[in-house]
């Protein structure tokens, strides 16, 4: 079974977290002092928060979480046959999780990230992406900024 992910970028964490706990329902599943991510099963969606590192409010990037690590290794096995460059990333410890990951542009230059979790983190960390020709230098956990800025 695949997941959504959703990561925002958000100016008060704790009022976020007051507004979308309100919105679903349902407190957060992990909640640290500058990041809250809910696992849903009504939308099926991994939705996070987080205000690090001065990142503009607004959509950060999205995702499929997958619950192995083939079903990582058949989306990556897609996406290169659709002709996208891959930047796959082993072991990250990011978003208080430790995982196995394949970043990719959108032709529209947004940022997927496809990931399969396999521990958690006692930090947040960051991301250690290989630079794709067409990906901006590394940014801030958890995902490489995109060369220009959309809308």
């Amino acid at each position: 079974m695949k997941r959504l992910h959703l990561h925002v970028a958000v100016d008060d964490l704790d009022r976020s977290v007051g507004f979308y706990a309100t919105l679903f329902a349902a407190p957060p599943t992990v909640r640290k002092p500058d990041y809250a991510k809910w696992m849903l099963d009504d939308p099926k969606v991994n939705f996070a928060i987080s205000a690090r590192g001065g990142r503009a409010a607004g959509l950060d990037h999205v995702g499929i979480q997958v619950e192995t690590d083939g079903e990582l290794r058949e989306l990556a096995t897609r996406l290169k046959a659709a002709g996208e460059t891959i930047r796959d990333q082993e072991d990250a410890t990011c978003c208080y999780a430790r995982s196995n990951k394949a970043w990719v542009n959108d032709p529209s230059g947004l940022q997927w990230e496809t990931f399969f979790t396999f521990g958690d983190a006692t930090q947040y960390g960051e991301d250690d992406v290989p630079a794709a020709e067409t990906a901006a230098p590394k940014a801030a956990c958890c995902t490489p900024k995109p060369q220009k800025a959309c809308c």
